[in-house]
Protein backbone atom coordinates (compact mmCIF):
# COMPACT_ATOMS: atom_id res chain seq x y z
CA UNK A 1 0.00 0.00 0.00
CA UNK A 2 1.20 3.48 -0.80
CA UNK A 3 1.95 5.89 2.02
CA UNK A 4 2.62 9.61 1.79
CA UNK A 5 6.15 10.85 2.32
CA UNK A 6 5.36 13.33 5.06
CA UNK A 7 8.55 13.44 7.12
CA UNK A 8 11.25 13.92 4.51
CA UNK A 9 12.00 16.40 1.75
CA UNK A 10 11.37 14.42 -1.40
CA UNK A 11 14.20 14.66 -3.94
CA UNK A 12 13.43 13.85 -7.53
CA UNK A 13 16.79 12.44 -8.56
CA UNK A 14 19.81 13.52 -6.62
CA UNK A 15 21.64 10.70 -8.34
CA UNK A 16 20.14 8.45 -5.67
CA UNK A 17 19.40 5.66 -8.10
CA UNK A 18 18.06 2.45 -6.68
CA UNK A 19 20.33 -0.61 -6.78
CA UNK A 20 18.20 -2.17 -9.50
CA UNK A 21 18.95 0.70 -11.88
CA UNK A 22 21.74 0.36 -14.44
CA UNK A 23 21.98 4.11 -15.04
CA UNK A 24 25.42 5.64 -14.45
CA UNK A 25 25.57 8.62 -12.15
CA UNK A 26 27.50 11.32 -14.03
CA UNK A 27 26.78 14.34 -11.88
CA UNK A 28 24.26 15.19 -9.25
CA UNK A 29 21.26 17.44 -9.55
CA UNK A 30 18.30 17.81 -7.28
CA UNK A 31 14.59 18.25 -7.64
CA UNK A 32 12.25 18.93 -4.76
CA UNK A 33 15.16 19.94 -2.56
CA UNK A 34 13.75 21.43 0.64
CA UNK A 35 10.20 20.76 -0.54
CA UNK A 36 7.96 18.81 1.80
CA UNK A 37 5.06 16.72 0.65
CA UNK A 38 1.88 17.93 2.38
CA UNK A 39 0.66 15.77 5.22
CA UNK A 40 -2.81 15.71 3.73
CA UNK A 41 -3.69 15.09 0.09
CA UNK A 42 -6.99 16.64 -1.01
CA UNK A 43 -6.31 15.27 -4.49
CA UNK A 44 -5.63 11.80 -3.22
CA UNK A 45 -8.67 9.88 -4.47
CA UNK A 46 -8.30 7.45 -7.36
CA UNK A 47 -11.24 6.69 -9.61
CA UNK A 48 -12.08 3.28 -11.01
CA UNK A 49 -10.01 2.27 -14.08
CA UNK A 50 -13.30 1.60 -15.88
CA UNK A 51 -14.47 5.20 -15.51
CA UNK A 52 -14.54 7.57 -18.46
CA UNK A 53 -11.56 9.85 -18.94
CA UNK A 54 -13.25 12.94 -17.52
CA UNK A 55 -14.27 10.93 -14.46
CA UNK A 56 -10.74 9.59 -13.96
CA UNK A 57 -9.48 13.11 -13.37
CA UNK A 58 -12.57 14.49 -11.67
CA UNK A 59 -10.74 15.11 -8.41
CA UNK A 60 -7.99 17.12 -10.07
CA UNK A 61 -7.96 20.81 -9.13
CA UNK A 62 -6.10 23.50 -11.07
CA UNK A 63 -6.15 25.69 -7.97
CA UNK A 64 -3.17 23.80 -6.52
CA UNK A 65 -0.10 26.07 -6.65
CA UNK A 66 2.89 25.09 -8.74
CA UNK A 67 6.19 24.33 -7.01
CA UNK A 68 9.29 25.76 -8.65
CA UNK A 69 12.56 23.87 -8.85
CA UNK A 70 15.43 25.77 -7.16
CA UNK A 71 18.05 24.05 -9.33
CA UNK A 72 16.11 24.38 -12.60
CA UNK A 73 14.10 27.64 -12.69
CA UNK A 74 12.48 26.52 -15.96
CA UNK A 75 10.79 23.54 -14.27
CA UNK A 76 7.58 23.49 -12.25
CA UNK A 77 5.67 20.81 -10.37
CA UNK A 78 1.88 20.71 -10.23
CA UNK A 79 0.01 18.54 -7.69
CA UNK A 80 -2.33 16.16 -9.52
CA UNK A 81 -4.12 12.87 -9.00
CA UNK A 82 -3.75 10.04 -11.49
CA UNK A 83 -5.64 6.76 -11.85
CA UNK A 84 -3.63 3.76 -10.64
CA UNK A 85 -0.92 6.10 -9.27
CA UNK A 86 -2.78 8.44 -6.96
CA UNK A 87 -1.16 11.65 -5.72
CA UNK A 88 1.64 12.84 -7.99
CA UNK A 89 3.48 15.87 -9.29
CA UNK A 90 3.16 16.77 -12.95
CA UNK A 91 6.53 18.05 -14.22
CA UNK A 92 6.13 20.95 -16.63
CA UNK A 93 7.94 23.88 -18.22
CA UNK A 94 4.90 26.06 -17.56
CA UNK A 95 3.77 27.79 -14.39
CA UNK A 96 0.20 27.47 -15.61
CA UNK A 97 -1.47 24.31 -14.25
CA UNK A 98 -2.27 21.73 -16.95
CA UNK A 99 -5.98 21.48 -17.84
CA UNK A 100 -5.82 17.75 -17.05
CA UNK A 101 -3.11 15.65 -15.38
CA UNK A 102 -2.35 13.94 -18.69
CA UNK A 103 -2.09 17.20 -20.67
CA UNK A 104 0.51 17.24 -23.44
CA UNK A 105 2.16 20.12 -21.55
CA UNK A 106 3.22 17.66 -18.83
CA UNK A 107 6.65 16.09 -19.34
CA UNK A 108 5.87 13.29 -16.92
CA UNK A 109 4.86 12.49 -13.36
CA UNK A 110 6.66 11.97 -10.08
CA UNK A 111 4.61 10.07 -7.48
CA UNK A 112 4.03 12.01 -4.28
CA UNK A 113 3.68 8.69 -2.50
CA UNK A 114 6.10 5.79 -2.50
CA UNK A 115 5.77 2.23 -1.43
CA UNK A 116 7.33 1.22 1.89
CA UNK A 117 8.61 3.52 4.60
CA UNK A 118 7.17 6.97 5.11
CA UNK A 119 10.61 8.50 4.60
CA UNK A 120 11.11 6.82 1.21
CA UNK A 121 12.19 9.29 -1.45
CA UNK A 122 10.94 9.43 -5.02
CA UNK A 123 13.75 9.12 -7.55
CA UNK A 124 14.57 8.48 -11.19
CA UNK A 125 13.00 5.04 -11.19
CA UNK A 126 9.70 6.60 -10.12
CA UNK A 127 9.51 9.14 -12.96
CA UNK A 128 6.90 8.27 -15.61
CA UNK A 129 7.19 9.83 -19.07
CA UNK A 130 4.20 11.36 -20.82
CA UNK A 131 4.13 10.18 -24.48
CA UNK A 132 1.95 13.17 -25.41
CA UNK A 133 4.74 15.53 -24.35
CA UNK A 134 7.35 13.67 -26.38
CA UNK A 135 5.27 14.14 -29.52
CA UNK A 136 4.68 17.86 -29.02
CA UNK A 137 8.34 18.41 -28.08
CA UNK A 138 9.51 16.97 -31.41
CA UNK A 139 6.93 19.08 -33.21
CA UNK A 140 8.21 22.23 -31.48
CA UNK A 141 11.87 21.46 -32.16
CA UNK A 142 11.28 20.73 -35.83
CA UNK A 143 9.25 23.92 -36.20
CA UNK A 144 11.93 25.88 -34.35
CA UNK A 145 14.61 24.59 -36.73
CA UNK A 146 12.46 25.53 -39.69
CA UNK A 147 11.90 29.02 -38.29
CA UNK A 148 15.62 29.37 -37.42
CA UNK A 149 14.93 30.37 -33.83
CA UNK A 150 18.19 29.00 -32.39
CA UNK A 151 21.61 30.33 -33.40
CA UNK A 152 23.41 27.36 -31.83
CA UNK A 153 22.02 24.92 -34.38
CA UNK A 154 22.36 27.40 -37.22
CA UNK A 155 26.06 27.74 -36.39
CA UNK A 156 26.33 23.97 -36.00
CA UNK A 157 25.08 23.53 -39.55
CA UNK A 158 27.57 26.11 -40.80
CA UNK A 159 30.42 24.16 -39.21
CA UNK A 160 29.20 20.76 -40.41
CA UNK A 161 28.42 21.94 -43.96
CA UNK A 162 27.24 18.49 -45.10
CA UNK A 163 25.79 15.44 -43.38
CA UNK A 164 23.55 14.48 -40.48
CA UNK A 165 23.58 16.69 -37.40
CA UNK A 166 22.46 15.36 -34.03
CA UNK A 167 20.24 17.58 -31.88
CA UNK A 168 21.74 16.93 -28.44
CA UNK A 169 20.13 17.52 -25.08
CA UNK A 170 22.12 20.22 -23.28
CA UNK A 171 22.02 18.32 -19.97
CA UNK A 172 24.94 16.15 -21.12
CA UNK A 173 26.72 17.61 -24.12
CA UNK A 174 29.35 15.38 -25.77
CA UNK A 175 32.97 16.39 -26.15
CA UNK A 176 33.85 18.30 -29.30
CA UNK A 177 33.77 16.00 -32.30
CA UNK A 178 32.16 13.15 -30.35
CA UNK A 179 28.72 11.60 -30.64
CA UNK A 180 26.61 11.90 -27.52
CA UNK A 181 24.92 9.14 -25.56
CA UNK A 182 21.84 7.68 -27.32
CA UNK A 183 19.79 8.71 -24.27
CA UNK A 184 20.74 12.35 -24.93
CA UNK A 185 20.30 12.57 -28.71
CA UNK A 186 16.87 14.09 -29.26
CA UNK A 187 16.83 13.81 -33.03
CA UNK A 188 18.92 14.06 -36.19
CA UNK A 189 18.51 16.40 -39.13
CA UNK A 190 20.22 16.56 -42.51
CA UNK A 191 22.48 19.51 -43.32
CA UNK A 192 23.19 20.43 -46.93
CA UNK A 193 25.27 23.41 -48.08
CA UNK A 194 25.51 24.49 -44.41
CA UNK A 195 21.73 24.74 -44.12
CA UNK A 196 19.37 22.64 -42.01
CA UNK A 197 16.71 20.73 -43.93
CA UNK A 198 13.86 20.64 -41.37
CA UNK A 199 11.78 18.12 -43.34
CA UNK A 200 14.50 15.51 -42.76
CA UNK A 201 14.03 15.74 -38.97
CA UNK A 202 14.12 12.26 -37.44
CA UNK A 203 13.35 11.71 -33.73
CA UNK A 204 15.75 9.40 -31.91
CA UNK A 205 13.77 6.47 -30.41
CA UNK A 206 16.37 5.91 -27.68
CA UNK A 207 16.10 9.47 -26.33
CA UNK A 208 14.93 9.70 -22.73
CA UNK A 209 13.10 12.67 -21.25
CA UNK A 210 14.82 12.11 -17.91
CA UNK A 211 18.22 10.57 -17.17
CA UNK A 212 20.72 10.72 -14.32
CA UNK A 213 21.70 14.16 -15.67
CA UNK A 214 18.20 15.51 -15.28
CA UNK A 215 15.13 16.15 -17.42
CA UNK A 216 15.09 17.62 -20.91
CA UNK A 217 17.24 20.75 -21.27
CA UNK A 218 17.02 22.45 -24.65
CA UNK A 219 19.15 25.25 -26.03
CA UNK A 220 17.70 28.70 -25.45
CA UNK A 221 15.97 29.25 -28.78
CA UNK A 222 14.38 25.81 -28.93
CA UNK A 223 13.37 26.00 -25.26
CA UNK A 224 11.54 29.27 -25.90
CA UNK A 225 9.83 27.77 -28.95
CA UNK A 226 8.74 24.72 -26.97
CA UNK A 227 7.26 26.90 -24.27
CA UNK A 228 5.21 28.84 -26.83
CA UNK A 229 3.94 25.62 -28.38
CA UNK A 230 3.00 24.23 -24.96
CA UNK A 231 1.14 27.41 -24.05
CA UNK A 232 -0.82 27.16 -27.28
CA UNK A 233 -1.58 23.51 -26.61
CA UNK A 234 -2.93 24.31 -23.14
CA UNK A 235 -5.22 26.97 -24.64
CA UNK A 236 -6.63 24.43 -27.11
CA UNK A 237 -7.06 21.79 -24.42
CA UNK A 238 -8.89 24.23 -22.17
CA UNK A 239 -11.57 25.08 -24.76
CA UNK A 240 -12.20 21.45 -25.71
Amino acid sequence: MLRASTNAAVRFAECTIRPSSSLPCRRSFSFFTSIRIPSTHPFRGVASPTSRKHALFARYSTSNPAISDPSRPDLFYHPVSLPMIGSAYAVSFLTQPPPTPDSCSVMGWLPAETAGEADAEAGLNDFVENPKFRAIMHEAIQTGLREKVDDIWINGALQLQQGWMHIHDSRNLPALGRIGDPDDIIASVLVRDSKILPDTYQPMPSYRLCTSDGPTLLTEGLAAKLKLVLEGAITRETVQ
